[in-house]
């Protein structure tokens, strides 16, 4: 297969298991809740970089679901949470209209508690010898040191002056800190040395930072239709994005050099790691 048909195989793989979650326990409304954001489309790129990461590192892919499924879950929450009136206001992700407008405010908070719990419910369930520090890696990234550190800084520093070291620690909290999280856990789980898990843990930051600022720039000139979203909302409110400090042809060379980085860094993997380089690239050209 190329590169393209090992991601959709590992994308319809993950898409199946997610839509077979029984969510026990859950009222309707919640699962149904739970289910609308969670089954919204999406590239499912967290999941598939832990798939990539795990059979790497000679793992079974298999036996790596469950904490695929698990990062996927978190990511939607976050993007339920994100989307609320007191954070960004969304009322569009994916072309649709986003949780909190079709289920309400209240609805939409539970639903993503739902999520992020019964992420970690899944992966405790999985009864993998290498669970525990994989979940570690996952917990460690989502939470107050990481991604929510990052939206932190990202909501209470709106309207101040951008700086490098500013923006630098929000974009590796807020997006590289979920996109290291599947590449070391992955990683774990295949049996990887610890160097291997490092050489990993440095691919990550660098392909997050990248993503992130990739993204900044599509707020800026992407496609609405494209996107799924309502665009131009960093710079009227004052968000604190890599282009605000460095223009956006700056921004473009920075997004390069971070994949260079990104792709230089799973060099002890040798040809084995071309799937993973490759993904990074595309990272550069992606429209949504």
């Amino acid at each position: 297969m190329n590169d393209k048909e090992v991601l959709a195989a590992y994308k319809a793989r993950l898409e199946a298991y997610l839509d077979a979650l029984p969510m026990a326990g859950a009222p309707d409304r919640l699962r149904e809740a739970m289910r609308y954001s969670l089954l919204n489309g999406g590239k499912r790129l967290r999941g598939c970089l832990l798939l990539a990461a795990c059979e790497l590192a000679g793992g079974n892919t298999e036996e790596a679901l469950p904490f695929a499924a698990a990062l996927e879950m978190i990511h939607a929450y976050s993007l339920i949470h994100d989307d609320l009136p007191a954070m960004d206001n969304d009322t569009l992700r994916r072309g649709k209209p986003t949780n909190h407008v079709v289920f309400g405010e209240a609805m939409a908070i539970l639903a993503g508690d739902g999520l992020l719990t019964h992420a970690f419910e899944v992966m405790a369930a999985a009864n993998h010898p290498r669970a525990l520090r994989a979940l570690g890696e996952i917990a460690k990234a989502a939470g107050v040191g990481g991604m929510l550190a990052g939206q932190t800084l990202d909501v209470t520093m709106e309207g101040t002056e951008p700086t490098m070291d500013l923006v630098n620690t929000i974009h590796r909290g807020k997006t590289a800190a979920l996109l290291t999280a599947p590449i070391t856990a992955g990683l774990i789980l295949g049996g990887a040395s610890d160097t291997e898990i490092e050489a990993g843990r440095e691919y990550g930051y660098h392909l997050g930072m990248a993503f992130q600022i990739v993204d900044d720039l599509l707020d800026l000139e992407g496609d609405p239709a494209l996107m799924g979203k309502t665009l131009g909302k960093d710079q009227a409110e004052g968000k604190l994005t890599w282009p605000a400090c460095v223009g956006v042809d700056q921004a473009r060379k920075d997004a390069e050099a971070h994949i260079r980085a990104a792709a230089g860094a799973l060099a002890p993997f040798g040809k084995k790691a071309e799937f993973l380089q490759t993904l990074a690239f595309s990272t550069l050209h992606r429209v949504q």
